[in-house]
């Protein structure tokens, strides 16, 4: 299944007699790996050390020079478990930064099942092709008026929840949120903070005939929007109607020929030879 183990490179040494695991994998990075960083001193003081570092001590050092997102790309290549217990360095910024990546993907795959997928299941049975879902806060009051309901409001799904109010507000999140719907498929995505309203403050009527201006009050909630169709909401195909012209083809066909090849009764002027010329420009 895995074919045979002479025909992977890995098995294979380039020119110089050198083994080349992954042309990914930087050699500072594959040594970090490999050996234990802490141990550098007692490597230097023996000439043929055999120190494994994670495979031996469970955890990599991560070297100043080589960054953790570097070392995240080579954990996630050779299979080592990417965490606070694995991975030792300097620069906790980046170490937390990448742990909390992998805490949005596994908890944004749980809203997308218990909430967003279901919202995006709505949409399509009345068939839409896209949704605007908005994500409020469970203590938030929404009371939309039956008869002066807000303007491209009412097809919005929204999602009372304050566990995923509160991971939208990250950019750092929506972007992850971003990057996950983009391997699913969907389309045309959109994430961010809006105006959502709440209740109608007051009723502007202009006059008999018109609507009237309907004020409510917003607040600021996360939204996200996306599409399972490439295409806008609109046709692919589009009709170009052909209308015959009702102009004919030989316009020297209503001339009398007779009077245009009788130079004797052509005018002094030359109109008739210009009224030739301009009723059919083709001819020489």
């Amino acid at each position: 299944m895995f074919g045979s183990c002479l025909e992977s490179s890995i098995t294979k040494s380039n020119e110089n007699g050198e083994y080349e695991v992954s042309k990914g994998v930087s050699s500072v990075v594959f040594k970090s790996i490999l050996v234990n960083q802490d141990l550098i001193p007692y490597i230097s003081a023996n000439p043929y050390p055999l120190i494994p570092g994670f495979y031996r001590y469970g955890y990599v050092s991560c070297p100043p020079s080589v960054s953790v997102k570097e070392l995240r790309e080579a954990c996630d290549y050779f299979l080592i478990p990417f965490d606070f217990k694995t991975i030792k360095c300097q620069n906790l910024k980046d170490l937390l930064h990448e742990l909390s990546n992998d805490g949005a993907r596994k908890q944004f795959e749980k809203f997308l099942e218990e909430h967003i997928l279901p919202a995006m299941a709505t949409c399509a049975e009345t068939g839409m092709r896209e949704c605007h879902v908005v994500i409020l806060d469970e203590d938030d009051y929404i009371n939309w008026d039956e008869e002066y309901p807000p303007r491209n409001e009412e097809r919005a799904q929204l999602i009372f929840n304050s566990e995923m109010y509160r991971f939208f507000k990250f950019v750092e999140n929506r972007d992850v949120v971003k990057e996950i719907l983009k391997e699913k498929g969907l389309k045309k995505i959109r994430l961010g903070i809006e105006g959502c309203p709440t209740y109608m403050d007051k009723v502007k009527h202009r006059g008999s005939g018109t609507r009237p201006e309907v004020i409510y009050n917003y607040i600021q909630r996360p939204f996200l929007h996306a599409s399972w169709e490439s295409e806008d909401a609109r046709g692919r195909h589009v009709d170009f109607q052909c209308v015959r012209s009702k102009s004919s083809n030989n316009l020297l066909s209503s001339i009398n020929v007779d009077d245009v090849l009788n130079v004797d009764r052509l005018p002094s002027d030359g109109e008739g030879i210009e009224f030739v010329e301009a009723a059919n420009p083709s001819i020489d």
